[in-house]
């Protein structure tokens, strides 16, 4: 296969190499367990600092984590809602999508695979 990119690590850049823990199995499981332990650590560090607020409820340790989360959670949930009127058919472009056109058969080249 020409086209085949090189799988050897060492003609990898320098930060590819380093970067190569990511593709082992359990690598992806490591950064995951990471940003918990910074989030949680981000939440626990919020008792141990006087606050300096206007309102009364940013006072309440851990505060913007919590408001952070539902608000994104939120986002989510609203834009599921908008998908029920905003969506269009599979097929809405197709009278003048160039996709729709069909494809002259001379120029494909079909492969037999029963044979």
């Amino acid at each position: 296969m020409a086209n085949r990119p090189d799988d050897n690590p060492d003609k990898f850049p320098a930060l590819g190499r380093a970067l190569m823990w990511v593709e082992r199995p359990g690598g992806v499981e490591k950064i995951v367990y990471s940003l918990y332990v910074v989030c949680a650590g981000l939440f626990a560090a919020d008792f141990l600092y006087h606050k300096h607020s206007y309102l009364a409820i940013e006072d309440f340790p851990g505060f913007y984590a919590l408001y952070g989360f539902f608000m994104c959670a939120a986002l989510v949930v609203c834009a599921k809602a908008m998908r029920l009127f905003l969506k269009r058919p599979e097929d809405f472009y197709a009278p003048k999508d160039v996709e729709s056109e069909p494809f002259p058969e001379d120029q494909l080249e079909r492969v037999d695979y029963d044979a």
